[in-house]
């Protein structure tokens, strides 16, 4: 069974918000921008409003982080999020984009994560060193390593490489992912670095593993085992918008907790 494909509470209907298409490169490119939400949200002609800004309310980013995915929610219950984008331009967080459709594990939210429990843990993570998918390259800015058979995430508590991708002819153990089987949800992936480097030194075993930000397995959306996910065209345009030059980070909370962050 594919641990992050758990099919509760499929989403049915949700539209899909307008994306950018930037007017100007993204800070620090040094190749011509991809197309999305490189530049700040424009506001409607003749709104007196400002769009909310999540990423305004965020304190604890460090200073060289230019980038940040906001993954917020209403409850820590609801499997239904949103992921938004913001750039920081003359040191004030702009909005890159829409507020995508998102789907949390099917227990919500947790500030105590565990391995086997399927909520999704809360807090400000790194994008991982190396991004993943079954399918080519669409574009990352970041090392992308294409899945062959014998790629796992070790998922063994037990293991001394547990919480970490391993290429191996033989199952690490426990609930370890074989990556290149798990059509169409890991079609392409990036990691969230939850208890991971640079978030811990080393993974403690069993405080959970394999928390990826990864593609619906069903085209409406649907809960995962801990993973965030979205929608395939909206999750590589979010992929390839992000630059490791920028020092991305990927804030995951109820709404009504950002401010701790």
């Amino acid at each position: 069974m594919n641990r992050r494909a758990l099919l509760f509470g499929a989403a049915a209907g949700l539209a899909a918000p307008a994306l950018l298409a930037p007017t100007a490169p993204a800070l620090g490119a040094t190749r011509p921008a991809p197309p999305w939400g490189t530049t700040p949200r424009p506001r409607r002609p003749g709104s007196s409003t400002p769009r909310r800004n999540l990423a305004a309310r965020l304190t604890t980013l460090p200073t060289q982080t230019r980038q940040v995915l906001v993954v917020g929610a209403a409850s820590y219950t609801t499997t239904y999020a949103t992921l938004e984008a913001y750039v920081r331009i003359r040191g004030r967080w702009q909005p890159a984009s829409s507020a995508l459709p998102a789907r949390l594990g099917s227990k919500g939210f947790s500030d105590n994560h565990v391995e086997g429990v399927p909520t999704t843990p809360t807090g400000v993570y790194s994008i991982g060193p190396t991004m993943y998918g079954i399918a080519a390259n669409p574009g990352v800015r970041y090392p992308y390593h294409r899945l062959v058979s014998g790629d796992w995430w070790n998922e063994n508590p037990s293991s001394s490489r547990y919480n970490t991708f391993q290429q191996s002819a033989t199952n690490p153990g426990g609930a370890s992912e074989a990556l290149w089987q798990e059509t169409p949800s890991y079609t392409h992936f990036a990691v969230i670095t939850y208890n991971m480097p640079p978030n811990v030194a080393t993974p403690i075993p069993n405080a959970g593993s394999g928390i990826f930000l990864h593609q619906f397995r069903v085209s409406g959306g649907n809960a995962t085992a801990g993973c965030v996910s979205l929608a395939h065209d909206h999750l590589v345009r979010v992929l390839n918008w992000l630059d490791p030059a920028l020092s991305p980070r990927i804030v995951l909370s109820p709404y009504a907790q950002l401010d701790r962050y």
